[in-house]
């Protein structure tokens, strides 16, 4: 494949090289605040990281446009089509083995609704999952199986705020949507089934984008337990870029032909890589978008693809002005319907499109994310509000009390090494605790960065004055026993 026509595909390992952890769900590995104040957007639009990844992801898109109908253009487009050939001609058949796997091992597994993040108590929703799967063979009953898969989404409702469950919408309706227009008879809108799957995928992806940008603290616990996922790169920087690189790939995968072939074979190659290191419940949780990916690379029925842009010289000056306006609307509905969600909406209504809030409400309060490590939740004074600034001062106020009951429940021994550690340590942890409490909800970007700072260099300091202890302690420990 020619260098320039492929340089699509390696745009986010250009962009950060987000080979693991922008692709692994954050809310799978770690706890997170659905209600807290999500980061301003003004905020995002201030990082020079943002402008950056948003200049790349332009040049490259701008020149796989140009080249596609072009020599080097259409030389990839005969190598992918080469290379996927079997695949697509059985599209349909491994689709549906896929989902059918994905739905069985759901049952097998049992305690979710649709992913291992959406865990439930029912001992009647494995069944559904089953019979979904069993479904699936026959051609005549998907449309059934489609319906069901949708229901499982709204039972979902009764536990999870509604604002979490959007994570899964689009992904559920591409997927419902495809099995829905596969068991339909030959026409139209029988040969549209994968453009609308490939159009969940990409939409789901737009959308979860954006944690990146609006609770980037969420992926701080994840960072500091695998700092290796961010190739020495800051945090900060890193998981802004991998925001525009998941949110511009999704947006890929609705232009021309060639952009959305070589954004699936980026996001596939990326998606995949995070199994390794997160093993086979990553496995799970993605098979159906992995799958589906590759079925977007072998690209069948590309005649009713649903594109969005036109097939000739326009798709290339449409880029920017598309980019942006996919990016603006985004953006502005996560915020907004954030806001109306949990600033608005009072009453009946309001408990019913957050229940998973409520709940953390009747238990005490908002856990804030420096306590959610090792599933401890923090749950509180029982007069605690909703609000997440409330939760997370007093949270800091916990980590302060904390630390004064374990300074002053130390005795000095007069080694000097070990009382200066011993005394030092739960200091620098209680600063830790409450740095990763602002970073759940502060929005001041100067306090922020100190924050990370914080984190980063005292858990730096604990592990060396902990280290520096052990070798005083190795290097004296037979003129202690001898005294």
């Amino acid at each position: 494949m020619n260098a320039q026509a492929s340089r699509t595909p390696l745009l986010a390992l250009g962009l950060s090289t987000i080979a693991t952890a922008a692709w692994a769900h954050v809310k799978w590995f770690e706890e997170y605040e659905v209600s807290a104040d999500p980061v301003p957007i003004t905020t995002t639009l201030a990082l020079p990281a943002f402008w950056f990844a948003i200049a790349l992801v332009m040049f490259f898109f701008l020149t796989a446009t140009v080249l596609e109908r072009r020599a080097p253009g259409l030389t990839a487009t005969r190598l992918l089509d080469t290379g996927t050939r079997l695949l697509r001609d059985h599209a349909d058949a491994f689709m549906i083995a896929v989902m059918a796997a994905f739905f069985v091992a759901l049952f097998a597994v049992g305690g979710s609704y649709l992913t291992p993040d959406l865990k439930t108590e029912s001992e009647l929703l494995p069944w559904a999952q089953l019979l979904i799967g069993i479904l699936l063979i026959w051609r005549r009953t998907r449309p059934v199986a489609a319906v069901m898969i949708v229901l499982l989404w709204a039972v979902a409702l009764a536990n999870y705020d509604l604002f979490h469950l959007y994570d899964y919408l689009a992904l559920g309706l591409g997927l419902a949507g495809y099995l829905f227009l596969s068991g339909l008879k030959d026409g139209k809108w029988h040969d549209r089934r994968f453009a609308v799957l490939r159009w969940g995928i990409a939409l789901a992806l737009m959308w979860s984008s954006m944690e990146k940008f609006m609770y980037p603290q969420w992926f701080m616990p994840l960072l500091e337990e695998k700092p290796f996922l961010a190739f020495g790169i800051p945090f900060e920087p890193y998981t802004t870029m991998a925001g525009v690189a998941e949110f511009t790939l999704g947006f890929g995968l609705l232009w021309t032909s060639l952009v959305r072939r070589l954004s699936a074979v980026a996001l596939f190659a990326l998606m995949f890589s995070a199994v390794y290191p997160f093993g086979r419940i990553d496995m799970i949780g993605h098979a159906t978008i992995l799958a589906g990916l590759l079925v977007a690379i072998a690209d069948p029925m590309r005649h009713h693809a649903l594109e969005v842009t036109p097939r000739d010289h326009r798709a290339t000056w449409l880029v920017p002005v598309g980019l942006v306006i996919a990016l603006a609307v985004t953006m502005l509905s996560y915020a907004g319907q954030h806001y109306v969600i949990y600033r608005v909406l009072e009453g009946p209504f309001a408990a019913l499109l957050r229940p998973e809030s409520r709940e953390a409400v009747t238990q005490g309060g908002v856990a804030p994310g420096g306590f959610w490590r090792g599933n401890e939740h923090y749950h509180g004074d029982e007069s605690s509000t909703a609000a997440p600034e409330a939760g997370a001062s007093a949270a800091m106020m916990k980590s302060m009390d904390r630390m004064h009951a374990e300074m002053n429940g130390l005795q000095v021994t007069g080694d000097l090494d070990r009382d200066f550690v011993a005394l030092m340590v739960p200091h620098h942890q209680s600063g830790v605790d409450m740095a990763r409490v602002y970073l759940e909800s502060g929005t001041d970007p100067e306090l922020r960065r100190l924050a990370e700072q914080i984190v980063i260099s005292q858990e730096a300091e604990i592990g060396h004055m902990k280290a520096e202890v052990g070798e005083v302690s190795s290097a004296t420990a037979p003129a202690h026993a001898g005294h």
